[in-house]
């Protein structure tokens, strides 16, 4: 059921209006008897868990990725082998 408030009433009880929302019913705010907004609830985002495998065959490891850097890689950063 819509119910209907104006926007001094809405300002006033805003958190109440939300939980109302929130529970499902649908609030309408109106300015000078015109309806400007509606107050819905937002849909629960469907959240599903994260696997590891997704990536797999995507990406693409080196067998040498954590081997040392050779020396004159280091020294372009500041290290003197």
């Amino acid at each position: 059921m819509t119910k209907i408030f104006s926007l001094y009433e809405a300002k006033n009880q805003l958190s109440s209006l939300v939980d109302r929302a929130a529970s499902g019913e649908e609030i309408v705010i109106a300015k000078h008897g015109q309806p400007m907004a509606k107050l819905v609830a937002v849909p629960k985002a469907k959240k599903e868990p994260r696997k590891p495998q997704n990536f797999m065959g995507i990406t693409d490891i080196a067998d040498d990725f954590d081997a040392p850097l050779p020396p004159e890689l280091l020294k372009q950063f500041g290290y003197d082998p």
